[in-house]
């Protein structure tokens, strides 16, 4: 073996070592790189979950207050509906002399009444309530105004004249709440504050009636709706 034949072997495997190196650095980089743009991509895809996440809770939240919105507008209709076979019972009753507790002295007084009434009897509410309104207005002083101011109210409601229902009856109410239709008349305000999408007021004149005149009949009925609205 030659003198020379180890350090040129040598030589050759350190030139050797070195040119692989060469290439073995970028191999590395391109690693690195790689694991960065990984990284980036999926902080990308967990960034785009969260955002459609976000949105799934948004639209599910939506969809819930729609559910409950609609639950809500079925217990008013369900309330209407109550409200409106009562108005047909009431009806059927003053056509049957059934509530005319009070009468006038006067004949004529009492004709003008009667003639109003006839036209509640006959479903013509909205001539009802005018015709009312004229016999509250001629014969203020009538024991029978606050009967025709609670059936004018009925009639307002019932050809869904609703702020006015509310408005002729608080008045009533007000004015006579010993009245034994008192608590009658509040339920009416109540199916009209639910038809005009004011729970809250429906619930506190429920209450009222709950609260105010417990023995009466309007009581039961006004406990039954407040369940409908909880």
């Amino acid at each position: 073996m030659s003198v020379y034949s180890l350090p040129l072997r040598t030589a050759v495997l350190t030139a050797t070592l070195s040119f692989s190196a060469l290439f073995a650095a970028p191999a590395l980089a391109f690693s690195d790189d790689e694991a960065r743009r990984a990284i980036l991509e999926l902080r990308g895809q967990i960034k785009q979950l969260t955002e459609q996440n976000q949105q799934a809770r948004i639209q599910l939240a939506d969809q819930m207050e729609a559910i409950r919105h609609e639950m809500a507008t079925m217990r008013g209709q369900m309330e209407t509906l109550n409200w409106q076979q009562e108005l047909e019972k009431r009806s059927s009753q003053a056509q049957s002399g059934g509530t005319a507790s009070t009468q006038a002295s006067d004949p004529q007084e009492q004709a003008v009444y009667d003639a109003a009434m006839g036209l509640f009897r006959s479903g013509k509410y909205k001539e009802a309530a005018s015709s009312l309104a004229s016999f509250i207005q001629t014969y203020p002083e009538s024991a029978l105004v606050p009967e025709a101011r609670f059936y004018r109210g009925s009639s307002m409601y019932a050809s869904k004249d609703f702020k006015g229902s509310i408005q002729g009856l608080q008045g009533m109410v007000k004015s006579s709440p010993d009245d034994p239709r008192a608590p009658d008349a509040l339920l009416v305000i109540a199916a009209s504050q639910i038809e005009l999408n004011d729970l809250a007021g429906a619930k506190a004149t429920l209450q009222r009636i709950v609260k105010d005149y417990p023995q009466a009949s309007a009581a039961e009925t006004a406990k039954s709706r407040l369940k409908l609205l909880q």
